[in-house]
């Protein structure tokens, strides 16, 4: 079994820097948690760049090298601005401010002037900057198609789909440890890229259904060095990823706090299962 590195970290980098755009869009989470995010998946796909590189696949691995470099002037806009702060969390605590004031009958004329003050501290951070670095990524992705194994189109179709699942479900994770640095964040948030991680759940198990791919692993038609066994455990790691997130979302619309910690203890596990999804069936149908 093989499995082209380059490839696979070009997959995380880009899934993970399109969700935290989903994310981020949104001016709900605090700066820091673009800061960690387009840290971690610059550096993967910096890596990613040098593997392509070296393995020869200049045009992949030059973008690879560009979505890190869209990715470091992002975080440096970020972090210049940062004064400015998130809008959308400054308007929540506003609001709950003037809630608090409201039950206990006292007046709190900052309370409605704290989005308004932000206006002095400068331009705020514009959020569809993170989108230059996914969008180069997924062009290098489209590009490695033509040695990642099988016919071009479904190869492209795998390591696009498989970007934005594993995107999706890792950056679930990371948002919900995010919440013991931000409680007073809503869980609108982290709902979101758990719908995400759902709705690209049948594209993944497609996209290794078609011909040649999981059947085939089945059938014996290709053998993956255990007598079948590597489908079966694809098999129970696609079951047990989508019943994770179907308990995240129940864990989700619990009321109290604990339950944020239990739905991110969840996508742990469905990390796991997740990439079993992806990893395996890459591995055993490598050329």
């Amino acid at each position: 079994m093989e499995l082209d590195a380059g490839s696979f970290l070009l997959q995380l980098a880009a899934g993970g820097l399109l969700f935290c755009w989903v994310t981020t869009r949104r001016r709900e989470v605090s700066l820091g948690y673009g800061w960690l995010l387009r840290s971690v998946f610059g550096v993967l796909a910096a890596a990613a760049g040098v593997i392509l590189l070296a393995n020869e696949h200049s045009f992949a691995g030059a973008c690879a090298l560009a979505s890190t470099l869209a990715a470091t002037v992002a975080l440096w806009v970020s972090v210049v601005r940062r004064a400015a702060g998130v809008r959308g969390r400054e308007a929540l605590r506003a609001e709950r401010k003037a809630r608090v004031a409201a039950m206990i009958r006292t007046a709190d004329p900052a309370a409605g002037d704290a989005v308004d003050d932000q206006d002095d501290r400068g331009p705020e951070f514009p959020p569809v900057l993170d989108l230059v670095a996914p969008v180069i990524a997924f062009v290098g992705l489209l590009a490695a198609s033509e040695f990642a194994g099988g016919p071009a189109p479904l190869a492209a179709s795998r390591l696009v789909v498989g970007a934005a699942f594993l995107g999706a479900v890792t950056d679930a994770m990371l948002l919900g440890h995010w919440y013991l640095v931000q409680p007073g964040l809503r869980r609108d948030a982290l709902k979101e890229i758990v719908i995400w991680t759902a709705i690209m759940w049948p594209f993944e198990v497609a996209v290794f259904l078609w011909p040649t791919g999981v059947v085939q692993m089945f059938t014996g038609t290709v053998d993956d060095g255990y007598n079948g066994l590597l489908a079966w455990v694809w098999l129970v790691c696609a079951i047990s990823t989508i019943g994770l997130v179907t308990l995240t979302w129940f864990a989700l619309r619990e009321r109290y706090y604990s339950a944020v910690m239990a739905a991110t203890g969840l996508l742990y596990l469905a990390i796991l299962t997740g990439f079993g999804m992806d990893l395996i069936p890459r591995a055993v149908l490598a050329p």
